[in-house]
């Protein structure tokens, strides 16, 4: 068994830039379990957006869409008085977890990268809550049957206290791993956390690293 944790946040450019990385390597070691932890990156974030702020933040997704062909709408942030807070979308994966954990690690990264698809894609503002419910919930919907889940009921968890709470744990185990720029992907191996993955890196390279660690 491989063991794997992927630590990232999903209005991180370089983490949906990674995507396809990992869900490649997923499907070239299928035997690997994966935890997903949030990192927090703008966290809390109370500023509103402004313009400079704005275009420099798109000149970091340019340099995404040039490296990995990913789509990204011309929509994004523009929603008026639009805070770059990443911990609501964060929130909501937890919640996910918390309300489906039965569901495959594979299943689970399908609703981050939801997540991340309609921020990036479809310019959606998933700093909004009830957009998150109705985001997470389609995508959990798809895989787990028709009406399995309603954005109602995913809403009240996103905004229980228990749900803050471990989203602000998992953001506190980050800072206690050390790891402050994401995406980051670690290696369980001989009950030691081994880095596998700092920024964004390429499939092959991800596979090699393993390698070389299962060796030790």
């Amino acid at each position: 068994m491989i063991q794997l944790i992927y630590v990232a946040d999903p209005m991180c450019s370089w983490c949906y830039g990674f995507g396809p990385e990992l869900q490649a390597l997923l499907e070239l070691m299928p035997e690997a379990n994966l935890d997903i932890v949030v990192g927090g990156l703008r966290a809390y974030n109370q500023e509103i957006m402004g313009e400079e702020q704005r275009q420099t933040i798109r000149g970091h997704w340019m340099h995404v869409a040039e490296a990995t062909g990913l789509p990204f709408a011309a929509t994004g942030m523009t929603q008026e008085g639009f805070k770059y807070d990443t911990e609501p979308a964060c929130r909501a994966v937890v919640a996910t977890k918390m309300l489906a954990d039965h569901l495959a690690p594979e299943q689970l990264l399908s609703v981050f990268r939801a997540i991340q698809h309609a921020f990036y894609a479809e310019g959606k503002d998933v700093t909004d809550l009830h957009i998150l419910s109705d985001v997470a919930v389609n995508a959990l919907n798809g895989m787990d049957g028709e009406d399995s889940f309603d954005a109602s009921s995913f809403y009240e968890t996103l905004v229980s206290p228990m749900c803050m709470a471990d989203t602000r744990q998992e953001f506190e185990q980050c800072q206690r791993w050390g790891i402050r720029g994401f995406p980051a992907l670690l290696l369980v191996h001989d009950n030691a956390l081994h880095m596998i993955a700092s920024g964004f890196t390429k499939t092959a390279e991800l596979v090699s690293a393993i390698q070389e660690i299962q060796k030790i």
